[in-house]
């Protein structure tokens, strides 16, 4: 991961440090990346994941691991 972005780990990712995820804002948009993978970046707006979390929290991804 570059050194200039400051990444933030979910606190629910694993303690050895496989099958993390992690978040950063930059320039006014939002990174994520997977520890095991962290040159492949998806890039998203602040708005676009807020939505994301509240569909997560209302439970209508339940159905992909379920």
């Amino acid at each position: 991961m570059s050194s200039e972005i400051k990444w933030q780990k979910s606190s629910f990712s694993g303690g050895g440090g496989e099958q993390c995820l992690h978040v950063a804002k930059r320039n006014g948009e939002i990174l994520l990346c997977e520890s095991d993978d962290p040159d492949n970046t998806i890039t998203t707006s602040p708005e676009k994941l807020a939505a994301f979390i509240q569909g997560v929290k209302a439970g209508e991804f339940d159905h992909f691991v379920n």
